[in-house]
């Protein structure tokens, strides 16, 4: 009866303190002249408005609801159990993006903190810069473009495997197998397709716990998230102790793969990466460096399936590209710079259908942005949805029109889908050659037409079809 007891009194004690440090938060937040909105309930906040919309791929609806009822240049909410402000538009990514350890420093909900561990997403300040220029002098265009005969092969393979011959192909899944074993063989020089196909099962379960509430038990998406994280870090360490070997008897070289590039590689200090540090960013860009891109192709597929006049602008200009090679000459550095409307084409379905809804920042001090206190500790996050869809920016925001991206391209700050600033996406390169590689192969050897036309997209966590996008396929008279 005394333990029972105690344990009531413990629990009704916790929930007192709780709602004292709610009640006390909001009697001084008062006093401030804060950005208009709603900070909903306790805790839940408006999460789960937030995640609804997301899983309907309307996260827009959730933005244009509150910046026509509050400010459109900022307002303010709660998600995750902390307050957030959101800040709209142009003038609000510019201002995010650049100041990054001045007023805001990076920030994820703790899912993603306690997945990632000790990656560059946790990484702040100086020593998230050391971090970044490490793996960037891997992903840079210099770098990568000794890699593109090899991921030219790759897409080839992955075409004749799962594509050629059929007459219909579920473009999700499959376009995921082509990004995950590049990455594999790019990042860890994996090639057993056994061994690729495993891994891709755990990133699964690893990739449906990513956002969302940290819930560690038994039955919940974040358990199985962090017991599949695992799996994969014992994998990975096992490909690095036999590589730390293989580079001391010389069996492996330094440039072999990104593996290799961090074992080798000191920061300016002279300081190496420690095996947790290494493991985790591996585990970091394995995620990013596939599954963004998985998004971007998925919709690509969609994009021009639905409009045949796009696809046959792409498929002449691949058409010239590989006009005079001889057959079975792998793409060239030269032939990825001459993509320009394929990649005109990626950035209008990236404008329309981002892969990520946008990112979050924290004040790391108080300040003011459009004439309203931001309090030092609140949550900041970024959007595409607020300046991508805006009609003072792009004309006629629904339609599809690759030509906005010709010339100078959009207004600054506009099109956001790697973010900016210091926090842009590291993977920005890499993500560009593998889309496009595969286009190349791809619209050179098939039309197709969308079994569902009208199929309803969702966030989860990346931009996807709700049934797999499951296309006809139609061999190329090209």
């Amino acid at each position: 009866m005394e333990v029972t007891n105690m344990v009531v009194l413990s629990a009704v004690l916790a929930f007192f303190v709780l709602c004292l440090h709610f009640i006390t938060r909001r009697v001084r937040l008062r006093n401030l002249n804060l950005p208009p909105g709603r900070l909903g309930w306790p805790i839940v906040g408006e999460t789960f408005e937030f995640m609804h919309a997301m899983l309907e791929g309307n996260v827009l609806r959730f933005l244009k609801e509150r910046v026509e009822k509050y400010d459109s240049r900022v307002f303010k909410t709660s998600m995750f159990g902390d307050p957030v402000a959101v800040f709209c538009g142009p003038a609000g990514n510019k201002f995010l993006f650049s100041n990054e350890n001045k007023n805001v420093q990076v920030w994820w909900p703790s899912s993603v903190k306690k997945l990632l561990r000790l990656s560059l997403v946790n990484k702040v300040g100086d020593e998230a810069k050391m971090v970044r220029k490490l793996l960037m002098n891997f992903l840079n265009a210099e770098t990568l473009k000794n890699y593109l005969p090899k991921m030219d092969r790759i897409a080839q393979h992955h075409i004749d495997t799962y594509w050629k011959g059929k007459e219909q192909v579920f473009v999700h899944p499959t376009v995921k197998l082509y990004t995950f074993e590049l990455a594999c063989c790019l990042f860890l020089s994996i090639e057993d397709s056994d061994q690729i196909s495993k891994l891709s099962l755990k990133f699964n379960a690893f990739l449906k716990g990513i956002i969302g509430f940290t819930l560690n038990i038994p039955g919940t998406r974040f358990h199985r998230a962090m017991k599949a994280a695992d799996e994969i870090r014992k994998e990975i360490k096992m490909i690095l102790e036999k590589r730390k070997g293989d580079l001391e008897e010389k069996r492996a070289s330094p440039t072999q793969d990104l593996l290799s590039h961090m074992l080798v590689t000191s920061d300016p200090s002279g300081r190496f990466m420690t095996e947790m540090e290494i493991l985790d960013n591996t585990l970091l860009l394995l995620f990013a460096g596939h599954d963004t891109a998985r998004s971007v192709l998925s919709l690509v597929m969609k994009y021009l399936g639905q409009l045949p006049h796009v696809y046959e602008h792409v498929l002449k200009e691949q058409l010239e590209i590989i006009q005079g090679k001889e057959v079975g000459q792998l793409l060239q550095w030269e032939d990825i710079q001459k993509m320009k409307y394929s990649w005109n084409v990626v950035s209008e379905v990236m404008r329309l259908s981002p892969p990520v809804s946008g990112a979050y920042r924290e004040a790391i001090k108080d300040f003011t942005y459009a004439d309203y206190n931001i309090p030092k500790g609140w949550k900041l996050h970024w959007n595409t949805g607020s300046s991508h869809n805006d009609p003072t920016i792009f004309s006629n925001p629904e339609t599809f029109d690759a030509s906005r991206f010709e010339g100078s391209g959009p207004t600054p700050f506009s099109h956001v889908p790697f973010g900016g600033g210091p926090r842009m996406c590291l993977g920005q390169e890499y993500a560009r050659l593998e889309i496009l590689v595969f286009m190349h192969n791809i619209v050179k050897r098939f039309k197709w037409e969308l079994v569902i036309p009208d199929e309803k997209l969702k966030y989860d966590p990346m931009l996807e079809p709700v049934k797999g996008l499951a296309v006809r396929l139609h061999p190329s008279s090209s």
